[in-house]
């Protein structure tokens, strides 16, 4: 059979028939519970002697659906799916390591997926260390005998660095440590982690699977082994299940995605361009636009830069807060991936968790703004941009 574009299965999934109805879009299948034809045929089912369905914690006709589109846009063999981008993040780490175990992790984390990493070493003993990962014999000296798995961010929020996967990948093979890659900032769309060498892909569903703003979610994909083991441990017993609903509001928002990217990519590489010439930027961090080597990373790993762009003003804090309120069009608020133009303050929001001295070293300084980029006319959403930045004392 002729291999399907990814712009094709993002609508379209063969393997997903649905119900005896004929019903195009996919059922909501609501409830909590499933009946069973005889007390045989529910004992052979909690044996797993017998496929089908018999409790919504441990699966569900609908989340089944989209789990099983994200496997196939990831590139995966089975993919889960949690409550939220937290709950996937957590039991993956979770699953991956023991008391007294060690986490390498890219210099650069989403302000929650720190606090569990400090949580899990306060409680359990599971330490972390923070690498910038631009070589390998970076990685190897960060890396030592307890390093259960490693886990990147790319691009990193909010700084937008990106790193290089392959090398990642080819480094921990040596060790046999999984790397585990947070993609929610590209979706399959624009980056394919497991093609690149690495083991799990996490997701943040929320931001642009779903891309209107109203779904909370998380995803996991990875290999049939290692997602049975998740969902027989770590979402069954802790229970951060996904709603048949929100599930339903996921495969829906999944069959638009590629156009999305596309407009999202497109208006914030071209607000970054601008932004760059202005006097009042400082900086403007975006995936191509840093340097030699991180453009030589993004033209290999990724197909456009994406929808986020962190950029810091001339000034602190004072400058950022007031450069924010004055915007008129664009939203104050800490999400990303929607509809509409986002903005933040990473060091007060985000990552205000993270302790100044660990923020500076992350580079999310007081000047840092981070913008998602949405998909309105890409002039109304650099002149309230700029009416703003014409406005700052």
């Amino acid at each position: 059979m002729r291999k399907k574009h990814m712009e094709t299965k993002m609508i379209h999934n063969e393997s997903c028939k649905n119900n005896e109805t004929g019903s195009l879009t996919t059922p909501i299948y609501q409830t909590s519970t499933f009946s069973f034809a005889s007390a045989q045929e529910g004992a052979r089912r909690f044996a797993g002697e017998e496929e089908g369905y018999i409790y919504s914690r441990l699966g569900n006709p609908t989340v089944a659906q989209f789990e099983e589109r994200m496997a196939a846009l990831e590139g995966g063999e089975k993919g889960l799916a949690f409550a939220s981008g937290m709950g996937a993040v957590s039991a993956v780490l979770i699953a991956l390591t023991k008391a007294g175990d060690h986490i390498v992790c890219s210099n650069g984390l989403y302000g929650c997926t720190y606090g569990l990493l400090k949580m899990m070493e306060e409680k359990y003993g599971i330490t972390h260390d923070f690498c910038s990962m631009e070589t390998e014999e970076e990685l190897k000296q960060t890396m030592t005998d307890r390093t259960a798995c490693i886990f990147v961010e790319t691009p990193i929020n909010p700084t937008m660095k990106v790193i290089d996967l392959e090398m990642v990948s080819r480094t921990a093979s040596s060790t046999g440590a999984p790397v585990v890659v947070d993609n929610t900032f590209c979706t399959p769309y624009l980056q394919r982690p497991l093609d690149l060498g690495c083991d799990v892909v996490v997701h943040s569903a929320t931001k642009y699977i779903g891309g209107h703003g109203d779904v909370v979610a998380g995803v996991v994909v990875g290999s049939h082994s290692f997602m049975e083991k998740l969902a027989s441990s770590q979402q069954k017993d802790i229970g951060g299940i996904l709603s048949p609903f929100d599930a339903w509001l996921l495969i829906r928002g999944m069959k638009t995605m590629h156009l999305r990217m596309d407009r999202h990519s497109a208006n914030a590489s071209e607000i970054a361009a601008r932004l760059i010439r202005h006097p009042r930027v400082k900086h403007v961090h975006y995936p191509g636009f840093e340097d030699d080597r991180q453009s030589a990373i993004v033209q290999n790993q990724m197909k456009a830069g994406g929808g986020v762009i962190a950029f810091e003003l001339n000034g602190g804090r004072e400058e950022a807060e007031q450069f924010i309120n004055r915007l008129n069009l664009i939203k104050i608020a800490v999400s990303l991936g929607d509809a509409e133009t986002l903005i933040q303050h990473p060091a007060s929001m985000t990552h205000a968790v993270v302790p100044e001295e660990q923020r500076n070293a992350m580079g999310i300084h007081e000047s840092l703004i981070r913008i998602s980029v949405g998909l309105e006319a890409v002039d109304d959403i650099w002149y309230d941009l700029y009416q703003s930045l014409s406005e700052v004392d």
